[in-house]
């Protein structure tokens, strides 16, 4: 069983155009900067998918290194789910409580990446801000909501490459926030002046009071 855990390059292949595919359909990218976002976790994925299903790189490095600790730390499908292992969970990989909590931070970035581009769409038709749900709490709740799937995944499956890109996509985001920000205030200039000062970029503040205005 060993040896059929991995190099499964159909099953890479799959899951990666499964998940991109399925991020676009609530992303619906349409500018150069939306296909940059996609281009970012589409990378991500494939790192992922290729150490799940290709070559698990990570457990050859952390087993020759840890394996007399973490005998669990094995190539097989299993042993990928480092977390379990480093922590001594011994039953289910599937239903430990970081594959669950993976889960629901892969749900909830979906939905927060739908909930986002629906609003933003609406807002475009009638040429304003997007202010409402999800923008009433952060100015980039799309960006948000990919860094929330990645980090499901890696709360599932981590790897050295997938662990390294993170905060390099987290910068990338940053970025692509930043260059959209100029363009979006020299569009709306003071309303989203108002709007900036008072809704945080990524991280929203505990009972600020742009909640009440979510519902408006």
């Amino acid at each position: 069983m060993a040896e059929a855990a991995y190099g499964l390059w159909p099953l890479v292949a799959l899951n990666t155009v499964l998940f991109v595919v399925f991020a676009m359909s609530f992303f619906q990218p349409r500018t150069k900067r939306d296909w940059r976002a996609m281009g970012a976790f589409a990378a991500f994925l494939v790192a992922l998918f290729t150490e799940m299903y290709g070559i698990p790189l990570t457990i050859y490095l952390l087993g020759s290194w840890l394996g007399s600790r973490f005998p669990l730390l094995r190539d097989t499908h299993a042993g990928g789910h480092l977390w379990n292992d480093l922590t001594g969970w011994t039953g289910d990989p599937h239903l430990s409580p970081f594959h669950l909590a993976s889960y629901l931070a892969i749900a909830g970035g979906f939905w927060l990446i739908s909930a986002a581009w629906t609003r933003l769409h609406e807002a475009a038709k009638e040429n304003r801000l997007a202010t409402a749900g999800p923008y009433a709490r952060v100015r980039h709740p799309q960006y948000d909501g990919f860094l929330l799937v990645m980090i499901g995944f890696l709360l599932q499956w981590p790897t050295i490459p997938t662990l390294i890109m993170f905060p390099v996509l987290v910068a990338v985001y940053a970025r692509l926030a930043r260059n959209e920000e100029r363009e979006v205030a020299q569009r709306f200039g003071e309303h989203w002046t108002t709007y900036a000062a008072r809704t945080p970029a990524f991280l929203p503040r505990p009972h600020s009071s742009s909640v009440a205005r979510a519902g408006k």
